[in-house]
């Protein structure tokens, strides 16, 4: 950890609790414990700072997905989309304050949208991620072949995107249960609608040991 690092660090607290219009360059060097003008050295200004919490210090859904669902055919489709969607509404819940601060200027929007193009990422990447790997399953027999994929990922994505803004708006901290709950609740019926017909269980279904246990 450096200068740099603390810096970020302490923008992305302040960034989430004051919001970006009331967050200042100032407030932000003493919550790191530096002088206003060592930030300066490191980031232009607080836009800067912005988009570098954004870059670097916000959860990315693409690297999750491949890590909580692993190969096509390991653990069970409705675990690991529970699992996929946890980590979603810890993204959006965590991020909802930051990410709306790019909405109050269209520059820092496009600012971002062209970064987000030169390392081809986006927040289309992680639907599309999980829309590749719910095909595979139809392959696999472990999801029904006639189900809509695609907006089964968009029913996933955009409820998680919601509980970040119900969290945000309401200004309340559901705990980690009530989150889990939500999660579990929402896939759930996600699953209902791709799981194979009634009776024709899949042989290659491999549950994951909690799963198992519970």
């Amino acid at each position: 950890m450096g200068t740099r690092d603390d810096i970020l660090d302490a923008a992305a607290e302040v960034l989430r609790t004051q919001g970006f219009a009331r967050a200042t360059t100032k407030s932000i060097a003493q919550v790191a414990g530096y002088s206003e003008a060592a930030l300066y050295k490191h980031f232009a200004d607080k836009p800067a700072l912005l988009l570098a919490v954004l870059h670097e210090r916000m959860p990315q859904l693409p690297g999750s997905l491949k890590e909580l669902i692993g190969n096509p055919g390991s653990g069970t489709v409705r675990g690991n989309l529970t699992r996929l969607a946890r980590t979603a509404i810890d993204f959006y819940v965590e991020g909802f304050p930051i990410l709306v601060s790019l909405f109050s200027s269209q520059e820092l929007l496009i600012a971002h949208r062209n970064r987000l193009r030169e390392l081809n990422a986006g927040p289309h990447k992680a639907q599309e991620g999980l829309i590749r790997y719910l095909r595979e399953e139809q392959k696999l027999g472990r999801i029904r072949r006639t189900a809509d994929v695609s907006s089964a990922a968009a029913l996933l994505f955009g409820a998680c995107f919601q509980r970040g803004f119900e969290v945000s708006f309401a200004g309340i901290n559901p705990s980690a249960a009530e989150h889990d709950a939500y999660a579990a609740a929402l896939t759930k019926t996600i699953y209902e609608a791709l799981k194979p017909a009634a009776g024709r269980p899949d042989p290659r279904s491999t549950p994951a040991r909690s799963e198992r246990a519970g």
